[in-house]
């Protein structure tokens, strides 16, 4: 709720105070539009925690950096264990037989987990010197930025009256949930572009592919824990160094980052598992999933499907989108 009050200002001159939610609770004040604003110090949305560090001994920057490695590993040791499992249910969803992923790559397991930790040694050490600690964030300051930002804007479109009512829901919804959807969104976007154009160079020019990226393609048949195994050059520049860009650009906290790795990851992870899964959430959400990418592993497929790894609209604009129907239809005329 937001409620105005009247008060007398140092000149003597009636000013409109107005009060977000409850007016008990603790509040600062600002002029915005010749009105006083107050926003509540303690009103948070559900999602953010007022605690200096989500977790007690450890700064969110080293949250950070821990949350993407851990995720990677959690995620694919569930399917592994699936890979292990001699559950028949789970045969239809199997993009390869077992017996392929064996008998077709060029790598060994041992080889893949030890690139693998080398690469997440490499981007935390990249995180340490690129990552701030943000932890003491005004929000306060940073809801009356946006009402000021805002204040001119909606008067114009609904009037004065109207928005004095307005502008302190509208600013606390756009501080708390607008601007930080479009940035993860952003970021996301960044990140996709990055690994497009840089996945695609690496096809396109033999040297790069013979040097560097060849190492991925070692596994013909991927798995999850083999998301990451790539030559040390390539992982920092395609995988570490994209995410620190897309994290810079879009202004990101700490925490916001953490979101944004861990989810990149986890899509990283689920999109080389080896399983075409109807109830899992990260194929669901967008077209670039697990039999999207198997394409691009496959040899008929490997000059497609380069972006990675949340969206295929580079895909999609500059023609180099495979379905798995032309790639079937492709299969049978080679044959």
């Amino acid at each position: 709720m937001c409620q105005q009050d009247l008060y007398r200002d140092q000149s003597g001159q009636s000013v409109r105070t107005l009060i977000i939610m409850n007016q008990t609770l603790p509040s600062v004040c600002s002029k915005v539009d010749g009105y006083s604003i107050c926003f509540n110090t303690t009103d948070y949305p559900f999602y953010h925690s007022p605690r200096p560090t989500l977790i007690d001994g450890v700064s969110d920057p080293i949250l950070t950096l821990a949350g993407p490695v851990l995720a990677y590993w959690a995620l694919s040791l569930i399917f592994h264990y699936f890979d292990s499992s001699e559950w028949k249910w789970l045969q239809k969803y199997r993009l390869h037989e077992s017996a392929e992923v064996q008998s077709k790559n060029l790598v060994t397991r041992a080889q893949v987990i030890w690139a693998v930790i080398f690469q997440q040694i490499v981007q935390t050490v990249l995180g340490v010197y690129w990552l701030s600690d943000d932890s003491h964030v005004d929000h306060v300051q940073g809801l009356n930025r946006i009402a000021r930002y805002l204040a001119p804007v909606m008067a114009g479109i609904v009037g004065r009256e109207r928005e004095s009512q307005l502008l302190p829901s509208v600013s606390y919804a756009v501080y708390w949930w607008v601007v930080p959807t479009l940035q993860l969104l952003f970021a996301m976007f960044v990140i996709d572009t990055w690994q497009y154009f840089l996945h695609r160079a690496m096809h396109v020019n033999k040297w790069l592919y013979r040097h560097f990226h060849s190492w991925h393609h070692r596994l013909y048949v991927p798995y999850a824990y083999g998301a990451l195994y790539n030559h040390p050059v390539e992982g920092f520049l395609l995988d570490s160094l994209g995410a620190m860009i897309a994290e810079t650009v879009t202004f990101m906290n700490s925490r916001q980052a953490l979101l944004l790795f861990v989810v990149s990851t986890l899509k990283t992870v689920d999109d080389h598992c080896g399983y075409r899964l109807p109830f899992d959430p990260l194929q669901m959400v967008t077209s670039n999933n697990a039999d999207y990418h198997d394409i691009h592993h496959q040899v008929i497929g490997i000059k497609s499907n380069f972006s990675q790894p949340f969206f295929i609209h580079w895909d999609s604009i500059l023609g180099t989108r495979m379905t798995r129907q032309e790639l079937e239809s492709r299969k049978r005329r080679r044959d």
